[in-house]
């Protein structure tokens, strides 16, 4: 079963200028996106920086509110809710089912609250009387001594502030958690001990997970299906053995093989990414794309090429690696 499903999800920053202020033009940071996660599934975005992923994980969350398109969350079996058409006072209550792990474990601790608080603090706030005891639970469970509840986050290195991080998006429970580059700060050992702890966590609560990144071995490691955004869309979409294994996209093979591997031929793109204000006519990767032709000129289709994988693509599969 479906947890969440975006439909046609766009988010359009407006341009003013002149005296009245008036638009004069429009900047497409998600321009038509649609996806799903199904319950304990994680699905990654991926892509350069400024193609979107952050804005559609924000959008999720409802801490940005879309230009249109739907954002249907299950709250139960049967019973979906469009987060998109609900006010702030309506969405509160539904917070709880989708939690946060930001990027930097540095900045996202309040450095004046002790541990405890920090964990305590949504508790309180979704009326749990004496969180004592669940904060300890929290602590244990992602690796930490529960005597450490009294200390504050400069106490700890920055593996274990993320750790931290972690036990704050699971103290209410939630179903999905959207995972912001959770590991990018955080040195190599630490960041497999917690992707690791992760893991663990994904198995043992059933967790369903939207997992921002940049880096392609965390995600190989870490998600069950791939989608690859570019300027505001996503150029394909498919299961993650899948995608690693034959990248359909001109954009995704050249994405791939940035990763280094022995052996393997790099793909070196020229020009910059048009501006997200003034996209091109057609296909917006053809001026970069190593096998353009004049049919992307024209709004390339998106394609079905096998169960589960979609690529918007004029010719998928045309450039190899």
């Amino acid at each position: 079963m479906n947890l969440l499903e975006v439909q046609d999800l766009t988010k359009h920053y407006p341009i003013r200028a002149g005296l009245l202020q008036r638009e004069v033009g429009r900047v497409r940071a998600v321009d038509g996106v649609s996806f799903h996660i199904a319950k304990g599934e994680t699905l990654a975005l991926v892509g350069e920086s400024g193609c979107g992923k952050t804005t559609v994980s924000r959008c999720v969350l409802r801490a940005l509110s879309p230009t249109s398109g739907a954002i249907r969350f299950a709250t139960s079996e049967s019973q979906f809710v469009d987060l998109a058409t609900l006010s702030k006072r309506q969405i509160r209550p539904l917070r709880r089912h989708i939690q946060m792990i930001f990027q930097d474990p540095y900045a996202s601790l309040n450095p004046r609250m002790r541990v405890g608080e920090i964990l305590a603090e949504p508790l309180l706030v979704h009326g749990h009387a004496a969180p004592e005891k669940r904060v300890a639970a929290l602590l244990d469970m992602v690796g930490l001594n529960p005597a450490w509840a009294g200390r504050f986050p400069h106490e700890f290195s920055g593996g274990q502030r993320q750790r931290i991080s972690i036990a704050r998006a699971l103290a209410l429970d939630p179903a999905l958690i959207v995972a912001d580059e959770p590991v990018s700060a955080l040195d190599v050992n630490v960041q497999a001990q917690v992707l690791n702890l992760m893991l663990e966590l994904r198995a043992r609560l059933g967790l369903a997970f939207l997992f921002i990144a940049h880096d392609l071995a965390v995600v190989r490691a870490f998600c069950d299906r791939v989608a690859v955004m570019y300027l505001g869309r996503f150029v394909e979409e498919a299961p993650a053995a899948d995608l690693f294994a034959s990248p359909a996209h001109p954009y995704t093979v050249a994405l791939l093989s940035a990763v280094p591997e022995p052996g393997q031929r790099r793909i070196v793109l020229g020009g910059e990414p048009p501006s997200s204000l003034r996209l091109p006519q057609g296909c917006a990767f053809r001026a970069r794309c190593p096998v353009a032709r004049p049919i992307c000129a024209e709004p390339p289709p998106l394609v079905e090429i096998a169960p589960g994988r979609r690529v918007l693509c004029h010719a998928p599969g045309s450039l190899q690696r």
